[in-house]
Order: structure tokens, then C-alpha cells, then sequence
């Protein structure tokens, strides 16, 4: 395997290679490999090692797969004997395993790194041996043993990180106090092993292990005071502000004199406003008198402090209720700084500290001076004016929360004196709203109106701005501003781009503004106000329940008002209105809701109530079928969000049917084959869901006489036949045979057989027979019935043409006419005009057979004819003579054998 990979340039099998040496060499010894010598066993690893060291870009393989090519190398190295002969051979295996150890150790791989870390320390030792036991100069010795020491000392602090990454303390601990006490002898070490334990303190600190954190630090600190050269006293600074952090957080109560001893022996070493602050920190964590702090106060001021470091101790005297020592302290502040520029910030911060305490009066002096000192040329920075608006604001706002809107102007009023004319930012028109709200709240209308066209003035893209706008609009009772600012407001929150879409998702949903508009809008009377933001809030929310609401909220303030409606163009736009918005609420259903039972109950109480609302829509568009289907299709989404039950299952397929119905219809009146196959394929997808409902309520209850069932077949004939479905007659071969079919379902299938597209003369002619047989077989007949439908079939057995082929023979053609004598002969209630069709129709059959040379034929037909002349009464006189005496000639030639005596005034029709 290793011949092949350093002999082969970047094979694809290189990575899989590799993969087996690793997992084959933990199997391998030397016994294993007995046939093979040591410096053929030293010239394979040593060609892996280099041929490893020269993979670079391009080849297949990644880092850990090299660190594994090492490990190999390394492996085989250590079996050869003749490695361990030599010095130089021991100290290339040390390397080589000191390398590998780190390469495992940057990866993660801790078990493997201390395996090389325990073969180098093995190695060392072996090499120390040897050192001893040859004969050299003193001087040689003791620089071989300072190297072997060295690569000690490194092997050992791998093993104190390996330790550390594996949470062995113990472990890690005794490696470098092992590593410290080898200090003497390697002096150049002490920096890094200064820095490993500072790491080590830093990294356990991070996982709360506090008592170890303490400590590595304290070795860091110890170990770098032994080499103040390389280490200098900021370090040494830092390493015990950390060491007294650290005994803070560990229990400020328990090690408080451990922390104030560490941050006092880091300001020794360094002092920094860093360990200034974090002594006055510990300080305040125990129970330090007032008289203790002021000198430690002084101390800083001794120091030549920041103003920024010194209003930071203010501060944070403040934030532990020091407050005689810090408002002491800010009054010394002020002194001191009293010529700088940035002096506001010690007003700033004494007004904050004051407004904290409830010293209201006192913070408004302040505010006065602060406000003299801006007019007067000692104008505030950018910084400091942002810090002074933000505590005047929040004090407006502590106020506004509690209904106290006067007082909240007041501090909103402060804000607005430090504004300039060419200073009206984003800030300022908010200012400008919040002051509107409270005028809103105060009912001072007319100052509420002056603040928001300001703000309006400077920023009327902002939501805010446009909510206020809606909110005097409608207070005004001004309708149409109202659904302009609704409009404005629906446009910004629905725009990318706007930057104000992140301040309102800040505060909640973006339609949280929508929510709030339509509230007030109902509360205020303002109806149609409300409805255009119920329709938006329905529109725009991702909240299920939001949306649900609101939906149902609009749904029962339209529908009473479009029941009311005449039908129009604006009944229609109503009825798509609430068309879009049922459709939201059926896409909010349709989102997961929780799994708990109350919230899939909820769901299906909610469906209930929108499949109800869309059913009863559905039933007002009598006058618009198509708005009608789309009703009721949403109807019977709906309904699948509740449970199964017969009463639910029957509104599912009679929504079905409803839509199947108004599907066909529009089929029937498409104007291209497009149009009709949409519409068809639509209906016929309908027709299948009905039909397994159907068929499930047959098996669980009485609906076996469903005229639904009828309905579904007829139906289905349709679409099948106009769609020329291939499975059009095995569908109708377990219809022919389903038992209490109507006369009236055999003709409609009939009458569809032939509708356009279809084109079924054989199925109409055995759907007309089956519905003639059932007509014979009522009791009494029904002859107006019957006449119809022997009318249908005869002019479907033998159309009008003389260029016409029968459907079938004349034989039984000629039945169906005695048929119909028989029961002309037996009832005076046959209509006349369906006795003289077919009348007409067999004299016009017996030309027809005249004209082919059928004389026998046609003599039989005309005499048929004259057997229904004989039961005509009103008619009888116009066509018995001209009948008789073109019949009389018939006969007269047929046996003079004169040939055809019929012209083309032969043939009679109905109207003749």
C-alpha cells in the first residue's frame, strides 16, 4: 500500500489508501512483519514521512489524512531496532512524535495526541540514558541535556493543554507545576509557560470552573514575576485584575479579601483606570464605609482619571446607592472640569442620577443650567445630546405609562427646547408624535394636530406619522382622510424598502398598526374605516389567530349589508371581497396548528363557523353560478378541517354536486375545446370525490335511494362522453345494469349521448329502448310520456334524408310503429300531432324504399301510413285524399311494373 501511494501520482483510490494504512497499523508489530528487514521497514517510513511532507494542491487528500500519512510513518519507525541504536535516531523519533502530538492535538483528537506524547516522553528518557552513559566533555553534555530538557518541557506542556481540553485538572496540574519546576534549569521557557497557564485560566474561566481558573492564574502570575523581562508589569497588571475578577465571580462574600488583594497588588504592579474601576467594583460588593470609598475616590482623582473613567465611578457609585459619595464625587467632577468641553455630561449624568431618585425638582434646575450652558457657546456634543434626550424620553415615558400625560409633555417639552431649526431629524419627528399621543390622551385636539403635521412635515413616509394622521381622522369623523391614511399606512408596511418595517417588527408584528387602527376605528363608530383594516390585517398577518379574527369581525359587518343589496356590479365586487378574505382564513386553517386537542378543536370551531358563512353565500349567488361554485368549493375545504360525521359528509357532496353542476354548465358554454377540457376534467375530478363519499354513506347509512346517485351518473356520462373517454362503455355496463333507473335518467342519457361534442347514436337508441320499455310497463301509462320518447327513438333509428343509413333494421324499426298503433288504437289521449309525425314518417320511409327498388318495402311503409291517416281527427281531411290517390298510384304502378310515379313532392314533412 505505501509503494502504490509514493509511487502513484494523485490517484482517486489516494484518500481510501491511506484510510486503511491508519485503521491496519493499530494491527501490526514487528513480529507481523518478520520477512521484512529493519532498513527496508526505515526506508518505507521515511519515504512516506517525505512524500506526505510534498502533497500539496491539487491532490485528493485533506489535513487530518496527512497527520494520519505522519502517524503511520512514525508507527513503522518505532518497530525497526536498528532505530534506537543511534542518537540521532532516537531524537528524529522524539521529533517526529512531538509533531504528530500537536497535529492531533490541534484536531481534536486528544486520546491519539497523548499515545505520541508517552511515546516521546519514552524516547527522551531512552536518549537521556544514553547521554549519561557515554564518555564527553562536560560542555557537550550539558547542552545535550538543556535540548533533551527543552523537548521535555515542550512535550510536557502538549500534555497539560491535552489534559485541560479533556477536563482533567489533576492531570494537567501536575505537568505544569512539573514544567515550573524546571524553570531554573530553562529560564527561556518561562514566558510561554507564563502565557500556556494564563490561557489555561482564561479557558476554564469561561466554563465557570472557577477554582481552577484561580489557580492557573495565580501560576501565571507566579511564573511571570520570575521573568519581569519578557513579562512586563501590564501583563502581570491584567493577570490579577482577571485573578480578581474571577474570585468575584466565584462568591464575591467568600473571596472578597482574595479579589480586593489581587486588584490592589495589580494596581501596585500597573495602575490603569481598568484596575481603579474594578477595585471600586469589589469594594461596593463588601461593606465598605462612605469615608473608605471617598479615598478611594480621591485616589483616582489623584491619578489623573478621564472625565468619561470618572462619570463611570459616578455611575456606578449611583447604581450601589452610594449616593452621598457619588453626588460628592460629581460635584468634585465638576469642579475639576469645570473649563473642559465635554462638562455637560457631569450635568447630564447628575440629572440622570437625580431622576433616578425621584428628585424631580432638582433634575429640572439641572436641565435649565445644561440648557443656559448649550445657548450660551458651551454647546453639547453630538454624544452627549443623544445620552441627554434619551433620559428626558425615558422619564416621558415612566410618566406615560402611568396616565400621567401632562407630566410626560413636560419631559417631552425639555427634549424639544434643545432642538434647532437645522436640527430636525428622524428623532425629531418622532419626539413630535409621542407628544401627539399625549395630547390625544389629554383630548387636546387641536395640539395633538399641530405635532403630527410637523412630524408629517419632516417624515410622511413613517408608519407612525400615518397612524397618528388615521387617528385624528377619525376622531374628526373624517371618513375619507381616515381610509387615505389606512391606504398610506397598508402601502409602507407592504414596501421592501421602507426603513421603517425594522422599528415596527421591533415593537412586534408589522400589522400590529392595522390591529390598533381597526380597534379604534370601531370604537369610534367609523365602520368602513374598520372594514378597509380588517380587510389589510386579514391580508397581511402571519398571526393564525389574528387573521381568523379578522376575517370574521369584517365577514359580520358585510354580510347583513350585502343581503340588502339589488343585484349589481357592486353586489358582485362585494361577494369577491368576501371571497378573498375567506380564502386567507382557509390558507390560516391550513397551517399546522398545535398538537395539543384544544388547539385542533379550535381549529375545527373556526371551520365550522367559515364553512357555514361560505355555504350561505353560495346559496345568495343564485343569480352568478360561478361565484356560487366558488363558495361552495371553499365551502367544502372548509369542511375538512372538522370531523367526519353524516352531517359533514353530506354538506361535502352536495357542495360537489353544486360545483360539478356549475363546472358542466360552463362547459356546455365554452367557446373553445380548451376551455370545455378545463372545465370537464375539473367536474370529472369533483365527480370522484362525491362518488366516494356517496359510496361511504351507503355502508353507514340509509342512502341507497340517493337521487344523489343518479345525479353522480348522469355526471359522469357527460364528462366521459364529451371528454371521448376510452372507458366510456365499461363505465355504462354496470350502469345498464343498475336496477330502479327512471324512464327519465335513460332519455337525458340519451339526449347527452348526442349532445356536441359526443356523438353516441348507439347508446341513445339503447337508452331510449330501456326508457320505452319502462314507459309500457307503468300502469296506467303515461301516452304523453311515451309518445315523446317513441318519437325520439323512431327519428333516431331513421333520421329525415333519403341519403341516410338506418341505425338499425327496419324490422324492428317497423315494431316500434305497430308498437305505437297498438296503443293509439287503445286511448283517444295519443297527441294527434305525434299520430301524423308518425304518419309522416312511415309514408316518407315507404318513398324512400320506393326510390331504392324496394317496391314490396315501400307499398308496406305507405300503408302504414294510412293505418295512422285513420286515427287522425283535425288533420285527417287535409292529407286523406292526397294520400289515398298517390297510393292508388302506387299500387297501380307497382303492378303495371311502371317504375318510380313519386316526384319530389313525394316526401311530406311535419309542417306540410
Amino acid at each position: 500500500v505505501v509503494e502504490n501511494l509514493v509511487t502513484n501520482d494523485n490517484s482517486p483510490n489516494i484518500p481510501e489508501a491511506i484510510d486503511r494504512l491508519f485503521s491496519d497499523i493499530a494491527n501490526i508489530n514487528r513480529e507481523s512483519m518478520a520477512e521484512i528487514t529493519d532498513i527496508q521497514i526505515e526506508e518505507m517510513a521515511v519515504n512516506l514521512w517525505n512524500w506526505s511532507l510534498t502533497i500539496g494542491g491539487g491532490w485528493p487528500v485533506n489535513e487530518e489524512q496527512k497527520i494520519r500519512l505522519h502517524y503511520v510513518a512514525c508507527k513503522l519507525l518505532s518497530m525497526c531496532e536498528a532505530s534506537f541504536a543511534s542518537e540521532q535516531s532516537i531524537q528524529r523519533l522524539i521529533t517526529m512524535n512531538m509533531r504528530i502530538g500537536r497535529e492531533w492535538l490541534d484536531a481534536g483528537n486528544f486520546l491519539i495526541a497523548d499515545e505520541c506524547f508517552q511515546a516521546a516522553v519514552a524516547s527522551l528518557e531512552q536518549l537521556y540514558v544514553k547521554l549519561i552513559q557515554r564518555s564527553s566533555p562536560e560542555a557537550d553534555l550539558t547542552t545535550e541535556k538543556i535540548t533533551v530538557e527543552s523537548d521535555h518541557f515542550r512535550v510536557l506542556s502538549y500534555q497539560a493543554e491535552s489534559a485541560v481540553a479533556q477536563g482533567d485538572f489533576q492531570r494537567a496540574s501536575m505537568c505544569v507545576l512539573q514544567c515550573k519546576d524546571m524553570l531554573m534549569r530553562l529560564p527561556q521557557m518561562t514566558s510561554s509557560l507564563h502565557r500556556l497557564c494564563y490561557n489555561f485560566g482564561i479557558e476554564t474561566q469561561k466554563n465557570n470552573k472557577y477554582e481552577e481558573s484561580s489557580f492557573w492564574l495565580s501560576q501565571s502570575y507566579d511564573i511571570g514575576k520570575m521573568d519581569k523581562k519578557s513579562t512586563g508589569p501590564e501583563m502581570l497588571a491584567k493577570v490579577l485584575r482577571l485573578l480578581a475578577t474571577n474570585y468575584l465571580d466565584w462568591d464575591d462574600t467568600k473571596y472578597y479579601d482574595k479579589a480586593l488583594n489581587a486588584v490592589n497588588l495589580a494596581n501596585k504592579e500597573h495602575l490603569s483606570s481598568p484596575g481603579l474601576f474594578l477595585k471600586m467594583k469589589i469594594l461596593l460588593k463588601g461593606e465598605t464605609s462612605n469615608e473608605e470609598l471617598l479615598e478611594a475616590v480621591m485616589e483616582i482623582l489623584h491619578v489623573d482619571m478621564s472625565l468619561d473613567f470618572c462619570l463611570n465611578i459616578a455611575k456606578l457609585l449611583m447604581d450601589h446607592e452610594r449616593d452621598s459619595v457619588g453626588f460628592h464625587f460629581l460635584t468634585i467632577i465638576r469642579e475639576r472640569f469645570k473649563s473642559s468641553e465635554n462638562i455637560g455630561k457631569v450635568l447630564i449624568l447628575h440629572t440622570d442620577m437625580l431622576l433616578q431618585r425621584k428628585e424631580e425638582l432638582l433634575a429640572k434646575e439641572k436641565i435649565e443650567e445644561i440648557f443656559l450652558a448649550h445657548q450660551t457657546g458651551r454647546q453639547l456634543t453630538a454624544e452627549s445630546m443623544n445620552w441627554l434626550h434619551n433620559i428626558l424620553w425615558r422619564k416621558a415615558a415612566s410618566s406615560f405609562e402611568v396616565q400621567n400625560y401632562t407630566d410626560a409633555l413636560q419631559w417631552y417639552y425639555y427634549s424639544l427646547r434643545f432642538y434647532s431649526t437645522d436640527e430636525m431629524d428622524l428623532d425629531f419627528t418622532k419626539l413630535q408624535r409621542n407628544m401627539a399621543c399625549c395630547y390625544l390622551n389629554l383630548q387636546q385636539l387641536d395640539k395633538a394636530k399641530e405635532a403630527v403635521a410637523e412630524a408629517e412635515r419632516h417624515d410622511p413616509r413613517n408608519v407612525f406619522t400615518q397612524f397618528y394622521i388615521f387617528k385624528i381622522a377619525v376622531i374628526e369623523g373624517n371618513s375619507e382622510r381616515a381610509l387615505q391614511a389606512i391606504i398610506t399606512l397598508e402601502n409602507i408596511l407592504t414596501d421592501e424598502e421602507s426603513e421603517d418595517n425594522d422599528l415596527v417588527a421591533e415593537r412586534g408584528s408589522p400589522t400590529m398598526l392595522l390591529s390598533l387602527a381597526a380597534q379604534f376605528a370601531l370604537e369610534n363608530g367609523q365602520q368602513i374605516v374598520a372594514e378597509k383594516a380588517l380587510e389589510y390585517l386579514a391580508q397581511h398577518s402571519e398571526d393564525q389567530e389574528q387573521v381568523l379574527t379578522a376575517v370574521k369581525c369584517l365577514l359580520r359587518f358585510l354580510l347583513p349589508k350585502i343581503a340588502e343589496m339589488p343585484e349589481s356590479e357592486d353586489k358582485k365586487k362585494e361577494m369577491d371581497r368576501l371571497l378573498t378574505c375567506l380564502n386567507r382564513a382557509f390558507v390560516k386553517l391550513s397551517q399546522p396548528f398545535g398538537v395539543e386537542a384544544l388547539s385542533l378543536e379550535s381549529r375545527a370551531n373556526e371551520a365550522q363557523w367559515f364553512r357555514k358563512t361560505a355555504w350561505n353565500l353560495a346559496v345568495q349567488c343564485d343569480k352568478d353560478p360561478v361565484m356560487m361554485r366558488e363558495f361552495f368549493i371553499l365551502s367544502y375545504k372548509m369542511s375538512q378541517f372538522c370531523p367526519s360525521d353524516q352531517v359533514i359528509l353530506i354538506a361535502r357532496k352536495t357542495c360537489l354536486l353544486m360545483a360539478v353542476a356549475v363546472d358542466l354548465e360552463q362547459g356546455r358554454k365554452a367557446s373553445t375545446a380548451f376551455e370545455q377540457t378545463m372545465f370537464l376534467s375539473r367536474a370529472f375530478e369533483e365527480i370522484r370525490t362525491c362518488n366516494d363519499i356517496h359510496n361511504f354513506l351507503k355502508q353507514t347509512g340509509t342512502f341507497s335511494n340517493d337521487s344523489c346517485e343518479k345525479l353522480l351518473l348522469l355526471y359522469e356520462f357527460e364528462v366521459r362522453a364529451k371528454l371521448n373517454d376510452p372507458l366510456l362503455e365499461s363505465f355504462l355496463e354496470s350502469v345498464w345494469e343498475l336496477p330502479h333507473l327512471e324512464t327519465k335518467t335513460f332519455e337525458t342519457i340519451a339526449i347527452i349521448a348526442m349532445e356536441k361534442p359526443a356523438h353516441y347514436p348507439l347508446i341513445a337508441l339503447k337508452a331510449l329502448k330501456k326508457a320505452l320499455l319502462l314507459y309500457k310497463k307503468e300502469e296506467p301509462i303515461d301516452i304523453s310520456q311515451y309518445s315523446k320518447c317513441m318519437h325520439n327513438l323512431v327519428n333516431l333509428s331513421v333520421p329525415d334524408g333519403a341519403s341516410n343509413v338506418e341505425l338499425c333494421p327496419l324490422e324492428e324499426v317497423w315494431g316500434y310503429f305497430e308498437d305505437a298503433l297498438s296503443h293509439i288504437s287503445r286511448t283517444k289521449d295519443y297527441p294527434e300531432m305525434e299520430i301524423l309525425w308518425l304518419m309522416v314518417k312511415s309514408w316518407n320511409t315507404g318513398v324512400l324504399m320506393f326510390s331504392r327498388s324496394k317496391y314490396v318495402s315501400a307499398e308496406k311503409w305507405c300503408g302504414l301510413a294510412l293505418r295512422f291517416l285513420n286515427h287522425l281527427t283535425s288533420f285527417k281531411e287535409s292529407y286523406e285524399t292526397q294520400m289515398n290517390m298517390l297510393y292508388s298510384q302506387l299500387v297501380e304502378a307497382l303492378s303495371n311494373n311502371r317504375g318510380p310515379v313519386f316526384h319530389e313532392h313525394g316526401y311530406w314533412s311535419k309542417s306540410d
